[in-house]
């Protein structure tokens, strides 16, 4: 049940729940291994990849999901894979269907940072300090703006 449970992990001695929706799990029958599977959909031109800086996000994303079902007592494949569908811009007319090309693109996963930044993100929240602004963080850079043009609107 992705968009309401999940698969769900409570952190020792943080109160955290950490929760994932995954989109589909698929069983190895050779191995009986769990393999996470994460759909994604768009429509350009060029060929789908999962390789651009911000696509780093969706890595994390599997990797997470891996270490959840591990966490619950699963045995999961390192490889996890993404099904992208890319709409084709290439039809002479719509007639009310769309068509994909669709990649099956696996992803060596390594959860191994996922436990220790749990912990780090907990240490962050029990912090009476706030933290410094990310260099590399979009969202910091963000506030930072805002921050600053509000100094000097004062």
């Amino acid at each position: 049940d992705s968009l309401h449970k999940g698969v769900q992990f409570l952190i020792p001695k943080t109160n955290i729940l950490l929760t994932g929706g995954i989109d589909d799990v698929w069983i190895n029958p050779k191995t009986q291994e769990l393999i996470i599977v994460d759909y994604k959909a768009t429509s350009k031109a060029e060929a789908v990849s999962i390789e651009a800086d911000w696509q780093i996000s969706y890595k994390r994303q599997a990797e997470v999901y891996q270490w959840l079902f591990r966490k619950n007592d699963f045995k999961v494949s390192d490889i996890a894979y993404f099904v992208y569908c890319n709409g084709r811009t290439d039809a002479d007319r719509f007639d009310h269907r769309l068509e994909f090309d669709i990649s099956f693109i696996p992803y060596q996963g390594n959860a191994d940072w996922v436990e220790p930044m749990c912990y780090e993100l907990y240490k962050c929240l029990r912090s009476d300090s706030i933290p410094e602004y990310g260099k590399d963080c979009d969202f910091c850079q963000y506030f930072l703006t805002i921050d600053t043009t509000l100094r000097k609107a004062k």
